[in-house]
């Protein structure tokens, strides 16, 4: 079909942002004037399928001699906030060289794809980078016919998947048994150190039928992923593709830009470009799935990401001062001798060091006067359970740790009290859309219910005061 009588059918309902898509792709057509566009079904790694707007055509690519190499992208229904899937569409007489960039099936990685971001990435740009990566590296080789006729089996498979034709049944059977009744299956985004702590930290629990660690680095030594793929862990998976995350319970997202920003805003800017690329793809692959921030700074994150997935408050949670509340508890626990105390005691509020230590009851006497002077007293034992938790730092390994605890509480449905970042709006007489840590039943559905606190004119004032100095960051972002 032609360009324009193709799009002039395009229905929003099919694509949330069509005047985007429709413009970026005239763009394309003006460009690259022989490819065809089509609506054809798109098969996903899990096996769900959608109708999905797709391009093919041939791309020139200088490698001593010129060469035409076929190219065939899909579009995803979430563009331009998500990357297309890329494939190269070779041809009977054509092997494919497995490389940096292209896998067996043909499936097309790029650092292009991997930190997209709109409106700043394109799909002009995408080719673009394409070209220079393949003429670095070509793609493609001529076959001998004897090699042609083995090769058309491998063209069929590739057919069947992008067509939306594949054989589920038999899909299963390549796949293995391992996704057979894995209902509890976490995505960890990110495979830096954090990342990699938090996919062991699960593993270890065992509360995760499947672990997907999404690694979104350029190559597997800059992601720290050759070991685990050397020491293979049971329902542990690594992958470069957005779509192996598709129909997660919880994902938990890692990912922090080591761009070369120069101002505390400009790091935090960079966090939310690298966020724009990545929570629309996270979110179009697992629309029930519960958000876990633990990127930095985690309040204004976990912001970024509520915002961006546009999901409901109550499955987009950080991690905030969960570890630290843990230690103060256990520090209360087993240092200080006071276990009546700890079972109320929370940290709240800022993750760092305007953090708070809070009640959820007073347990205080009857009397004014002994009343205070039991408040005094508990929080003198308090100000030294704060002294001891200062000279504790957050290792990647324990907030693996308190990642997993977390996660176990929602997959397990435990309705367990956790201080989290939630939306503390209407809290504390907070106006603003900020995300502070405040004590949470968590479930399968994300943030039950959260638990009122002990008044506390202190603890208001300071919960006030963060409240202030993050909404005033978040203003100054460009979402």
């Amino acid at each position: 079909e032609t360009f324009f009588s193709f799009f002039f059918f395009l229905s929003p309902s099919q694509y949330k942002f069509r005047d985007l898509t429709v413009e970026e792709l005239k763009n394309v057509n003006k460009t690259y004037p022989n490819f065809t566009f089509s609506m054809n079904t798109y098969t996903f790694k899990d096996g769900s399928q959608k109708e999905l707007l797709n391009f093919s055509g041939t791309v020139p690519v200088k490698y001593g001699n010129s060469y035409n190499i076929p190219i065939r992208l899909w579009i995803l229904d979430s563009h331009p906030f998500a990357p297309p899937i890329c494939f190269l569409k070779p041809t009977a007489n054509m092997g494919i060289s497995v490389g940096k960039h292209v896998d067996a099936h043909g499936r097309i990685y790029l650092p292009y794809l991997q930190n997209w971001s709109h409106p700043k990435s394109t799909v002009i740009g995408l080719i673009k980078e394409m070209i220079a990566k393949f003429e670095e590296e070509l793609p493609l080789y001529s076959l001998s016919s004897s090699d042609a006729a083995r090769q058309s089996e491998l063209l069929s498979y590739i057919a069947k998947i992008t067509e939306g034709e594949a054989d589920m049944k038999s899909k299963s059977k390549i796949d293995g048994d391992k996704n057979e009744g894995c209902f509890n299956k976490i995505t960890v985004v990110g495979a830096g150190y954090l990342g990699i702590a938090c996919v062991l930290a699960i593993a270890a629990k065992g509360a995760a039928d499947q672990v997907v660690l999404l690694d979104l680095s350029e190559g597997a030594a800059k992601g720290g992923t050759m070991d685990l793929e050397i020491f293979t862990l049971p329902n542990v998976e690594i992958s470069k593709d957005f779509s192996a995350s598709a129909d997660s319970k919880v994902v938990v997202l890692t990912v922090n830009s080591l761009g070369n920003a120069q101002t505390y805003l400009d790091v935090v800017q960079s966090n939310v470009d690298l966020f724009r690329g990545v929570i629309p793809a996270i979110s179009h692959y697992s629309q029930n799935t519960v958000l876990l921030v633990a990127s930095h700074p985690v309040e204004v994150m976990t912001y970024v990401s509520w915002k961006l997935s546009a999901f409901p408050k109550s499955r987009v949670i950080g991690v905030g001062a969960n570890l630290d509340t843990e230690r103060f508890q256990f520090i209360l626990t087993n240092l200080l001798k006071e276990e009546v105390l700890a079972k109320d005691a929370w940290i709240i509020g800022e993750q760092g060091e305007d953090k708070v230590p809070s009640w959820t009851s007073c347990n205080l006497v009857a009397n004014q006067t002994e009343a205070v002077a039991a408040r005094n007293s508990r929080d003198k034992v308090a100000n030294r359970a704060m002294e001891v938790l200062k000279g504790k730092g957050q290792r990647s390994w324990s907030v693996g740790l308190s990642v997993a605890d977390l996660m176990d509480s929602i997959l397990k449905d435990k309705r367990k009290v956790h201080s989290v970042s939630t939306l503390a709006k209407g809290c504390c007489n907070i106006n603003s859309e900020v995300f502070l840590s405040l004590p949470c039943i968590l479930g399968t559905s994300g943030v039950i219910e959260m638990v009122k606190l002990e008044e506390d004119p202190l603890v208001r004032e300071k919960l006030q005061s963060s409240a202030g100095s993050i909404h005033d960051l978040q203003q100054q972002l460009k979402l």
